[in-house]
């Protein structure tokens, strides 16, 4: 449980935010996945420690870091079932939408790499209108990470924050994924998002 908390209404907005961004990215998605109905919906919001970041996934999980050089300062990060992920790869390479037993491999980071790039620059143009000004990320930074590697994750997110906001999306892709994607925000980046939306409606 974070030290730090937001109120209902700032957990409301950011809900919102992660609503309206994610549903750009999932338009992005099935683009790429031949016009394959992607869902990324019902965003759940909670408050948590970086260190119960990966309490939820077991063996391995894919890391994409996303950094913000315009609009927004600091950074998130998102995180994906191993299984999700070849199964994204794998229908970008033109494949039927299946997990296959070996590890992920450079090909299928290269590819999910490629997805996020687009999924998150999508996100970020969303943000642009909902914060009215321009939102821009550096391209996402893909990594394949074991969960018992804690201290791996804790390198690869930079923040020395230790409190942060836990996003859960429902993502469906067809009828070949159904699961749930992650989305961490450190507080106070969480935070100055909702005051910067609130300013714009005020």
């Amino acid at each position: 449980m974070a030290d730090v908390t937001l109120s209902r209404e700032q957990q409301d907005t950011l809900g919102e935010i992660a609503n309206i961004s994610m549903g750009s990215s999932a338009t992005s998605l099935s683009a790429l996945l031949n016009n394959l109905k992607v869902d990324i919906t019902t965003p759940k919001i909670e408050l948590i420690r970086k260190s119960e970041s990966l309490d939820d996934y077991h063996n391995v999980c894919v890391l994409v870091h996303i950094n913000y050089v315009k609009g927004l300062s600091g950074s998130n990060v998102l995180i994906l079932k191993e299984n999700d992920v070849k199964i994204i790869a794998d229908l970008m390479m033109g494949g039927p939408g299946v997990a296959g037993p070996d590890e992920i491999g450079e090909i299928q980071l290269s590819a999910v790499s490629e997805a996020m790039n687009q999924m998150m620059g999508s996100a970020a143009s969303s943000m642009s209108q909902l914060l009215d000004r321009v939102v821009d990320i550096s391209p996402p930074k893909t990594d394949n990470i074991d969960v018992e590697s804690v201290k791996i994750f804790e390198r690869l997110f930079e923040s020395p924050e230790v409190d942060f906001v836990k996003v859960t999306f429902n993502l469906k892709i067809g009828t070949v994924v159904d699961s749930v994607m992650v989305q961490l925000y450190p507080i106070t980046f969480a935070k100055d998002m909702v005051s910067l939306f609130e300013k714009k409606d005020n």
